[in-house]
């Protein structure tokens, strides 16, 4: 249940605030996925991290969906947030399989997505006796873009520091054909993700319109100190960006500590109308040296659930998880909105 399926005859301008009516007002976005693909059993220590699985294991890929499908979310991400055309070249693909690998990434969603919806017609009810959530509801798949720094694989995209040899026109010349193949994937929507600094935010939002992408898109930021973006740069001005291009639908945080994200919500709700959507981290601490997480570091699924209560009545009105969350991280959160949605 795709795009057609929220309204056959919606503009891209009204997609998700549709898709939102039809959610009763609050939509579950997916959780953390390289945790659980690694739970699953992949190898992720590889420069490609998730996006390596579409090589290797996209059946694992599959399950991680359909995991956090059952859990209740409405929307996912495709594994394409570190998959890039240079990426995969760099590991001596072709142009032609690279391009095919990204396109597979938002295959195997909706897929996913497929398979979910026959098991919820073989059920009997909404809620089956081990906990699943199999509920004929809209559901949209969201093609992954990570930023330069993802790419990188050097942990940059905590900090937007890119160098003075990257501009914007490098950028933009870095993203252009990944934003045009996802846009032309059958993806419902972009998600442009972990935005660590205005230029790159700025180097999407010009990509969106020189390429007249007609996929609409989500443009989400992250923050290490509940007041700016990674980089130092104003939270506002990135926002505002963001509200500034029609093809954006909303804007948001993610890969952001819990405790900041009401503080960030109220900010993004002064230079924006449009829906904003908030999946913040575990709060666990990230060692981008060492590549792995610090033990210890963040909040229980029981202490996140009381923070998305209080996001959605500051104005957040898509919520789920990034890195470190789980599908029992989302399931958590779908059974607190249930009672919340006017449907």
């Amino acid at each position: 249940m795709g795009t057609s399926d929220v309204n056959a005859n919606s503009s891209s301008s009204s997609l998700v605030k549709e898709f939102l009516h039809k959610c009763g007002g609050v939509a579950v976005i997916d959780g953390g996925f390289a945790t659980e693909l690694e739970r699953h059993g992949a190898d992720l220590n590889d420069p490609l991290w998730s996006a390596k699985c579409l090589l290797t294991d996209p059946h694992l890929v599959r399950a991680v969906h359909l995991d956090y499908l059952e859990a209740g979310a409405d929307i996912i991400l495709s594994s394409s947030y570190q998959a890039t055309i240079q990426g995969f070249k760099a590991k001596g693909y072709s142009i032609e399989e690279s391009e095919s690998l990204l396109k597979r990434s938002v295959e195997i969603a909706c897929e996913a997505r497929d398979v979910y919806y026959n098991r919820c017609r073989e059920s009997s009810a909404d809620h089956s006796t081990d906990g699943k959530v199999l509920k004929q509801r809209p559901i949209l798949v969201a093609a992954s873009v990570g930023s330069y720094g993802a790419y990188l694989a050097d942990g940059s995209e905590y900090s937007g520091e890119y160098g003075d040899a990257v501009d914007l026109n490098f950028l933009k010349d870095f993203h252009r054909r990944r934003v045009q193949l996802l846009a032309d994937s059958g993806a419902d929507l972009i998600a442009f993700e972990t935005v660590p600094n205005k230029l790159e935010a700025q180097a999407f939002v010009e990509l969106l319109k020189e390429e007249d992408i007609k996929t609409p898109a989500w443009l989400s930021f992250n923050s290490k100190d509940g007041v700016n973006v990674v980089s130092g740069d104003s939270l506002s001005e990135c926002a505002a960006i963001g509200e500034s291009c029609e093809k954006v639908l909303a804007v948001g945080i993610n890969c952001t500590p819990p405790r900041f994200i009401l503080d960030l919500i109220l900010s993004i709700k002064q230079v924006t109308t449009k829906p904003i959507l908030i999946y913040p981290n575990s709060g666990e601490s990230y060692d981008g040296i060492r590549k792995e997480w610090v033990s210890n570091t963040g909040v229980t699924d029981e202490d996140f659930v009381p923070y998305v209560n209080k996001w959605c009545e500051a104005g957040a009105s898509l919520v789920g998880g990034c890195c470190r969350t789980t599908p029992n991280t989302i399931r958590a959160i779908h059974k607190s909105l249930s009672g919340k949605r006017t449907v």
